[in-house]
């Protein structure tokens, strides 16, 4: 029963979710009965779901505010503000109403009875706290036949459904609640009374059911219990099939055989119905409409993230243990073995990709928690904000997204604080009263570009220096360009803000924003332009657990470069870099600025090999890393450095070979910058 509770508060949490971007869509389009519909079904679901499984205070909550968008829906309520605001208060009570640990807090139940009576205030018009409205009535009176329209249920639980807790007789129950509709039990393949186990479901049922609701809706209902049933929903025709009797009286002569009728035979007896034609009747009444079946599939199936976590990690043990395969087969001299090894290798990085296409979630996911905190917060200072989301489809592994969703809800609250304008400085500058914040995603090479911009005032950048400045962070004499200013927001306790508030002031923020990107791989840019707006350029790896790389050596150990990173590779003389003092060197008839990682490394030249360049991108040109030699290709499980090596940056993490050793990753973009770095404060001090 756990497990079935568990599972309710994981479909709990998708209802609620949909709920708030539903009325966040709503807001800007208050007339599309659609998403009317889907906040209703929603709510719905979770009032029918909450009490099966223990959930009273959800079911009772749930059904009060379903009342208010039942009058909605049909016209006899107006979606205002007032409905937007106490909705969303509600769909954040719910997410504590689903705890277990706090629903008896006293602050939370004093929540609770006031969110309960400003539903009632709301809905007081229309119908008294407790009373069902005029259109909650039954369905079979209030319907008017001409929206209805009748479908086929066929659910046939599995033998051990009780053992879940659930009672298939409520679901049929609950049907009566939503139109008209015909219930057939079959219960031949109960045994005899000597056989019987009391705790196995030996029945089926066939329901014709009538009503306004949607498919989905209906679906729904059987939400919690689709794995363990067969379950057949189809549209049978438009109508009330159910109150006609010509319908109903062919059917109770099917019944009479005590076999499944079928959706085949009563599309043809519907059809005979419309079309009156005789020869139909006789096919509908024929045995091999009886009983026929289509075959029942499964689309998708809800899986534990810690099942997926540990279907990683068994796929990066696979992929360590087929390095060591191939080398071993590498040094023997059978052909079987070779055979065999290499066709591992291509089952491995087949079962690899498939493992990450599973784990990869759309950033989507996340858009619906800022356009909340974007409504929130920009009423609460008093400015006029949109957010705009392009590239929501974009998709990182589960992991990253997990440890990007508090760096981007402190970037964009930065953005509503810090960068827009209020209404009144916006016209005085000649902008629109309504400020923008637009979140842009997108794939460059193996990493995903998140880019958060507002069309704010901008960053005063001498503003930011003379702040560094005054806390000692820098010199007066200190010479730095506008990214290494800007670069200056991200040291601990640094902040611009004049006063502390709710939102801002105390210095902390960006720099934790910097450390969980750095966390993840991942680096943070910022570009502004004062009067014009901010941009800040979030770049994170695809993925955090394996690679395919180039293995490289520099003397005695084994470097790994992201193939995805490699344009290129030339065998050069060492001559042809031996003394260059300008780090310059011509290949394939371009101009390349190189690093000899020997030297970076701190490692004495050696004359007597040949070196070879690997021309990597960074950023939009191409930069070359001289190694001693270039192993081949690598797919790799990367393994975390530990706290020991985490303030270095040019490693990102390191790998096992086949054969045991040590392989240490290169995060490029970072090296790059480091060596460079350490180059431009050479010429300096020169």
């Amino acid at each position: 029963m756990d497990k079935l509770r568990q599972k309710f508060i994981e479909e709990a949490s998708e209802h609620i979710r949909d709920i708030e971007q539903s009325l966040l869509t709503l807001e800007s389009n208050p007339d599309n009965h659609e998403l009317i519909e889907k906040i209703f079904r929603s709510l719905h679901t979770l009032k029918g779901s909450g009490a099966m499984f223990g959930f009273e205070k959800i079911s009772e909550f749930t059904h009060e505010l379903e009342t208010i968008y039942d009058l909605i829906r049909n016209n006899k309520l107006i979606l205002g503000k007032e409905v937007f605001d106490l909705t969303l208060a509600c769909a954040d009570h719910l997410k504590i109403l689903i705890s277990d640990e706090k629903k008896d807090n006293a602050e939370i139940n004093e929540e609770y009875r006031n969110l309960l009576e400003k539903i009632h205030e709301v809905y007081s018009g229309e119908s008294m706290p407790g009373k069902p409205s005029a259109n909650q009535k039954d369905k079979k009176t209030a319907d008017t036949g001409s929206d209805l329209s009748t479908y086929y249920i066929y659910f046939k639980p599995n033998a051990d459904i009780f053992d879940n807790g659930t009672n298939p007789l409520f679901l049929i129950d609950e049907l009566t609640s939503l139109g008209h509709f015909m219930a057939i039990p079959y219960l031949q393949d109960i045994p005899e009374i000597e056989t019987i186990e009391p705790y196995r479901c030996y029945t089926h049922w066939e329901v014709i059911f009538a009503t306004s609701e949607s498919s989905d809706t209906l679906n729904e209902i059987f939400l919690f219990v689709e794995d363990n049933c067969v379950l057949d929903i189809q549209k049978l025709a438009n109508g009330n099939l159910v109150d006609n009797k010509k319908f109903v009286k062919r059917i109770e002569k099917l019944k009479e055989t005590g076999k499944d009728i079928g959706i085949d035979a009563l599309k043809i007896i519907s059809e005979d119905l419309e079309q009156s034609v005789a020869s139909k009747v006789k096919k509908a009444l024929g045995d091999e409409f009886r009983t026929s079946f289509r075959d029942y599939t499964i689309s998708s199936i809800r899986v534990a993230s810690e099942k997926l976590d540990h279907l990683m990690n068994l796929v990066s043990e696979l992929v360590t243990t087929q390095a060591r395969l191939s080398l071993y087969s590498e040094n023997d001299s059978s052909s079987e073995l070779t055979a065999i090894s290499e066709n591992i290798q291509k089952l491995s990085r087949q079962l690899r990709d498939l493992a990450f296409e599973i784990v990869l979630v759309p950033i989507d996911t996340l858009i619906t928690r800022f356009q909340r905190l974007v409504r929130d917060l920009s009423k609460e200072l008093g400015k006029e904000v949109s957010f705009i989301a392009k590239g929501t489809e974009t998709e990182l592994d589960k992991t990253i997204i997990e440890n990007l969703t508090d760096p981007l809800m402190h970037i964009i609250r930065n953005c509503i604080d810090h960068g827009i304008e209020t209404t009144e400085e916006r016209l005085k500058k000649g902008k629109p009263e309504q400020g923008t914040i637009l979140l842009n995603a997108y794939h460059s090479s193996t990493n995903v570009h998140i880019e958060i911009s507002d069309d704010g005032k901008g960053i005063d950048a001498e503003k930011v220096r003379k702040k560094a400045v005054a806390k000692g962070l820098i010199t007066e004499d200190n010479y730095l360009t506008e990214k290494q200013i800007y670069e200056l927001l991200f040291l601990p306790g640094f902040s611009t803000a004049e006063h502390v508030t709710d939102v801002s002031g105390r210095g902390v923020g960006m720099d934790v924003v910097k450390q969980k990107i750095t966390n993840i791989r991942g680096e943070i840019e910022i570009e502004s332009s004062k009067n014009a707006g901010t941009k800040l350029t979030l770049k994170v790896p695809l993925t955090l657990s394996i690679i395919d790389g180039l293995l490289v050596r520099v003397e005695d150990i084994f470097y790994l470069i992201p193939l995805s990173a490699v344009e290129k590779i030339y065998a050069i003389n060492h001559e042809d870099i031996d003394g260059k003092f300008n780090n310059l060197i011509v290949l394939g008839g371009e101009r390349i600025p190189y690093f000899y990682l020997r030297k970076e490394f701190n490692l004495e030249a050696d004359n007597n090999i040949n070196d070879q360049v690997i021309v990597i991108k960074y950023e939009t040109q191409k930069v070359g890393l001289v190694v001693d030699e270039v192993i081949g290709e690598y797919q790799a499980v990367l393994k975390p450095l530990g706290r020991h090596y985490k303030n270095q940056e040019i490693i990102s993490a390191a790998t096992i070979l086949g054969d045991g050793t040590i392989a240490l990753v290169i995060d490029v973009n970072r090296a790059v910058n480091h060596f460079a770095n350490i180059i431009t404060h050479m010429e300096e001090k020169i």
